[in-house]
């Protein structure tokens, strides 16, 4: 793992969402760095700002106060179109609820950022049988989400996150839909391609078996990180 240089440093970053009755601050003021190729849990209570984070660091969500910089840029500094850019070049993002096209086959869920990105019809293709390859799917390219398991989704998922070849990976509650057995193997997957392509990745999560395979656990409470680098036990 390198850890020279963070991927990501976000400092002092605050969120605060105000519905005209009710004012809550998500995040007060969250300092922290992910070094790159780490592969970093973050854990708390629901409700303590975990999604908000996730959200904020990858710019998904504007922040109200502080600083998020991504291999050395500010997303401060970033147009809405170059975040955008941005993120469908160099990010991938894995839900708990897949977030599959229904009526799309596994291999044209997986190219469709690549299209939407404006690579190539052919080219496409090509790294999207790639990236089912990469995590085991090589036969279900041409099933769509109902004809697949929860497990099957779900590295439907990871492939397409994969597909971009992507500097780091956003993971909110990947294992949260899926029973014991195919958590333990998503988490598996995680770890692997972590290992053996040094991916970055950050992932919001409940569970504690997660937590263990990764380098390190960020701890929030309250919108706030309360232990940003607990070592986890493997």
């Amino acid at each position: 793992m390198e850890t020279s240089t963070p991927i990501v440093a976000a400092t002092g970053v605050r969120k605060t969402y105000d519905t005209g009755t009710v004012r809550v601050e998500a995040l007060r003021g969250v300092d922290l760095t992910l070094a790159r190729g780490e592969m970093v849990a973050v854990m708390g209570p629901s409700g303590c700002g975990k999604t908000t984070l996730l959200n904020c660091l990858s710019g998904l969500d504007a922040i109200d106060g502080g600083d998020v910089v991504i291999e050395g840029v500010s997303l401060a500094d970033m147009s809405d179109r170059a975040r955008t850019d941005y993120r469908a070049h160099r990010m991938g993002f894995v839900f708990q609820y897949y977030n599959l096209m229904p009526v799309l086959t596994a291999v044209e869920n997986v190219e469709l950022p690549l299209l939407v990105a404006r690579v190539g019809a052919r080219e496409a293709r090509r790294r999207a049988l790639a990236a089912l390859e990469l995590v085991g799917l090589p036969n279900r390219a041409d099933h769509v989400p109902d004809e697949l398991s929860g497990g099957q989704r779900q590295r439907v998922t990871i492939a397409r996150a994969l597909v971009n070849d992507p500097a780091i990976v956003w993971a909110d509650e990947p294992t949260g839909d899926l029973d014991s057995a195919n958590a333990e193997e998503i988490t598996a997957l995680l770890r692997r391609l972590n290992l053996e392509r040094g991916l970055t990745l950050l992932i919001v999560t409940h569970d504690l078996t997660v937590g263990h395979a990764t380098d390190r656990i960020i701890r929030m409470v309250d919108g706030a990180v309360a232990d940003p680098g607990l070592v986890a036990v493997t």
